[in-house]
């Protein structure tokens, strides 16, 4: 599946009578186009063509063989009434809404159990107006879980790509229970002090390409998720099989890259390579925490640039908070097979806080030609972790000083080579799409 399907049938978002003046709200228009669209779904497919202008819009739900596409002077803009964005259950890998106990907002653009859905444009915009989300969260009046601008539950071949995001209300584009996901070229805004606003959240997903981004918020750029505590471990769907390349970033409150703190059905195969960080808190993280259950390993991060970042690496045993009480203390999680190689970074505060589990120590950490220009006397910091490193300036800590190059343990990413072949097997239609991943994702 390529970025751009040919449609056999387009209609415009106009010819259902939306108005473009950021005034008008056009939700009704928005549902009865696709509703319209939804009799060429067995024929080929469709497009919802969104010409320029300002386009105000409650949430509305995407269809299969779906095309939306944006003008480069398309603006679809979020309402800033909370009661055009519908509240629907939570998630099952959460239990709850991820701010607040009981249902959350849906998202402004949602789809749920669909196929071939391709959400692009001419870099146009999606606006999800946050400013009033932020604000309600601030002075603690939200009712519900903040909505996402993007997201997609259920489905494969999806395509999200050469479009502006801007302004979430919570995540920007999240992709949950999903396979066969492609996100590239966009480009993703918020202020760098906005509460929440992660760029790309795979969660619980499995073969997902992401290139080509730039991201500029207020929390992770992009971050990998897979269910809460007891909710996640016994919905167990964890995300595997993720590559993430040349993406560049900057968040106030984030991490360029980061794992978890959510990870309980499991985060594994992962290979990031091409990451430019700067002006950040931190470069490269993973969240976790008693309770939690799961694991996180064999992952592979490589080719990392990094400028005025606080803290470079940062691996936490006990991030955040849990969603209920009813949460086993004794699930502990497993992280291991974790290299991080080649990466340089200058006006870094810490070279890294390495901390693991008191009874789960972290293991096969490896660090490999790491070249730090670090601030701090005390670069590194690391407890309840075991492995290996090599040519690491800073000296890293004692608990890492095996060399990596003496030992068979440290993870090398080989396992998407693996992902290759195994796709050359399949004759599905699916593979197409998976076999196009794989050429995107080709290290």
């Amino acid at each position: 599946m390529p970025p751009n399907v040919y449609r056999p049938h387009s209609v415009t978002i106009t010819e259902f009578g939306a108005v473009g003046d950021g005034v008008t709200l056009n939700t009704k228009a928005f549902q009865n186009a696709i509703f319209y669209l939804n009799s060429f779904a067995d024929k080929g497919g469709a497009q919802l063509f969104v010409p320029a202008g300002r386009w105000l819009t409650g949430s509305f739900n995407l269809i299969s063989h779906l095309t939306l596409s944006l003008d480069k002077d398309a603006v679809i803009i979020g309402s800033s009434d909370s009661s055009d964005w519908p509240v629907i259950d939570p998630l099952p890998s959460y239990g709850r809404g991820r701010e607040l106990p009981g249902k959350r907002h849906q998202s402004l653009i949602f789809g749920s159990n669909l196929t071939d859905v391709i959400i692009t444009g001419a870099n146009g915009t999606i606006d999800g107006q946050g400013a009033i989300w932020w604000d309600w969260f601030h002075n603690h009046t939200l009712n519900h879980t903040r909505p996402h601008l993007v997201e997609l539950m259920y489905s494969t071949n999806v395509v999200i790509s050469n479009l502006t995001f801007k302004n979430s209300p919570f995540w920007n584009i999240h992709p949950v229970y999903c396979s066969q996901v492609l996100v590239q070229h966009v480009t993703i805004l918020a202020p760098l002090n906005s509460p929440n606003t992660d760029g790309i959240v795979p969660d619980s997903s499995t073969n997902v390409c992401i290139n080509h981004c730039y991201v500029r918020s207020g929390d992770d750029v992009v971050v990998i998720k897979s269910g809460w505590d007891e909710y996640g471990i016994s919905f167990a769907q964890p995300s595997s099989n993720i590559s993430i390349s040349n993406i560049t970033g900057e968040t106030g409150g984030g991490a360029g890259i980061a794992l978890g703190s959510e990870m309980s059905g499991g985060i594994s195969e992962v290979r990031a390579e091409g990451l430019c960080i700067v002006n950040s808190l931190h470069g490269i993280r993973i969240k976790t925490a008693p309770g939690r259950g799961g694991y996180v390993k064999n992952v592979y991060i490589a080719d990392v640039s990094m400028d005025n970042v606080s803290m470079a690496i940062r691996i936490t045993g006990n991030y955040g908070e849990h969603p209920d009480d009813k949460y086993d203390r004794n699930a502990l999680p497993v992280i291991s097979n974790i290299t991080i190689k080649d990466v340089v970074g200058i006006n870094i505060g810490v070279a890294g806080i390495l901390e693991g589990i008191q009874g789960d120590n972290f293991s096969s950490i490896c660090l490999s030609n790491v070249s730090l220009s670090v601030q701090s006397p005390h670069p590194w910091n690391c407890s309840l972790i075991e492995g290996y490193s090599n040519s690491v300036i800073p000296e890293s800590c004692e608990q890492l000083r095996s060399n990596c190059r003496q030992t068979p343990v440290c993870y090398d990413g080989s396992s998407l080579a693996a992902m290759r072949a195994q796709a050359q097997r399949h004759k599905s239609s699916d593979s197409q799409f998976l076999n196009s991943f794989l050429k995107l994702a080709s290290f």
